[in-house]
């Protein structure tokens, strides 16, 4: 099966979801598959430079092809003529195309040149038809839907959602579509013996717990950005200091898009009684983050609306137990497992989720250990290549 995996941007910059094509594409690949990925060299919004690759030529990269292509003539929307130009010349190549993002004119434009080719596509949404997202630019995002996106959507053979909540609230403008609910996948790390955490090449702030009587390390590692819930966690954590409760804060994580907020939070850490309880250790990736994971004793993201939680998902291969909000929609999977807690979106519910969490090293051991357990039967990057082949040649042979 020779196969696209269309996204506006694989940047670091832009996070999990763009990221998570490259894992995508390298499991297909082991599975027989052809995979080619179109991007661009789109690298940020706020004046940096363009990925330094090369350009409309082949990148072999474990078993698959990249193909990079300049953001011209709309640089800051990552959009590319060329790309699309390429992608219809060369349509009749490929069985089917898996676009990833919409209300990105690239990929836009890319559901609408496969239409006219008869090329067969899938639409990854990425979150935006959550009625939470769909509120920011509402009516600029009514009108292009309008023009474009209802069109896209009626045309594609699925819509690829990453759990049931995810289609379940997801606004399809009136369109009628199949739904294809697979979830991300992310790699499991092997887990180390307590001898190796305790030699973990890591700040000691930040090491995990070699002597039980420390206290236990909590990480908060995604985007810095308002959609994630620190507005509900800082004041949370200050108030169970304020209880007595001792911890110790990893802020992993940061925002080159918006800046502006990254300080806002940094500086309001530095002006509270968390100063003491927090290390910040700014974007992490690679080995640090491996090792950053590793390190900690409870995850927590209390995102108001977050589709899958890749984060959430590497924090559970690591067997690290998760607390987070019940708009982070593998919320019920994680309750079912009993892999973490739950909480609403409000401070409240938030502080007395950490409190139980935070007050039993066993229990946060039990769900770590179920957390592990659940990742590596539903988000191991083979069982979803299997899983999302079977969908793309069902789709590829139905009605």
């Amino acid at each position: 099966m020779r196969l696209l995996q269309i996204v506006p941007s694989i940047s670091l910059i832009y996070g999990g979801p763009s990221q998570m094509v490259l894992g995508l594409s390298k499991a297909l690949a082991s599975q027989g598959a052809e995979v080619t990925i179109l991007t661009t060299t789109a690298n940020g919004d706020t004046g940096q430079a363009p990925l330094d690759v090369p350009i409309d030529r082949p990148v072999e990269q474990d078993g698959y092809q990249i193909r990079y292509f300049p953001c011209s003539p709309f640089r800051r929307y990552k959009f590319s003529l060329d790309l699309l130009r390429w992608l219809s010349a060369h349509a009749d190549e490929y069985d089917l195309a898996h676009i990833h993002a919409l209300f990105s004119p690239v990929s836009t434009a890319a559901a609408t040149v496969a239409r006219s080719k008869n090329l067969p596509y899938i639409l990854r949404p990425l979150g935006t038809l959550d009625p939470a997202d769909l509120k920011k630019k509402r009516y600029l995002k009514q009108i292009y839907a309008a023009l474009f996106e209802r069109a896209n959507i009626a045309g594609a053979a699925a819509l690829h959602f990453t759990s049931d909540q995810e289609a379940k609230v997801s606004d399809r403008f009136g369109a009628l579509t199949r739904d294809l609910i697979l979830p991300l996948g992310v790699s499991i790390p092997t887990p180390l013996p307590l001898s190796a955490h305790c030699n973990a090449p890591l700040p000691l702030s930040v090491r995990t717990n070699c002597d039980s009587s420390l206290p236990p390390k909590l990480l908060f590692m995604s985007r810095i950005d308002p959609k994630k819930g620190l507005d509900l966690l800082l004041p949370a954590l200050e108030q169970l200091l304020s209880e007595g409760l001792q911890f110790k804060f990893i802020l992993a994580g940061g925002n080159p898009q918006d800046p502006h907020y990254e300080k806002q939070i940094h500086d309001r850490i530095q002006s509270s009684p968390l100063k003491d309880s927090t290390t910040i250790t700014g974007f992490v990736s690679g080995d640090a983050k491996t090792e950053l994971l590793r390190s900690a004793d409870l995850f927590v993201l209390p995102s108001y609306y977050e589709n899958f939680g890749i984060a959430v998902a590497e924090a559970m291969a690591s067997g690290i137990p998760v607390v987070v909000s019940d708009q982070v929609h593998i919320w019920q999977e994680i309750q079912q497992a009993e892999a973490g807690w739950i909480c609403n979106c409000d401070r409240t519910s938030l502080t007395n989720q950490l409190r139980v969490a935070l007050q039993s090293a066993e229990e946060r051991q039990r769900r770590g250990a179920n957390a592990r357990t659940h990742a590596l039967e539903h988000y191991s990057w083979d069982a979803i290549a299997q899983q999302m082949l079977l969908a793309y040649q069902q789709l590829l042979t139905a009605d």
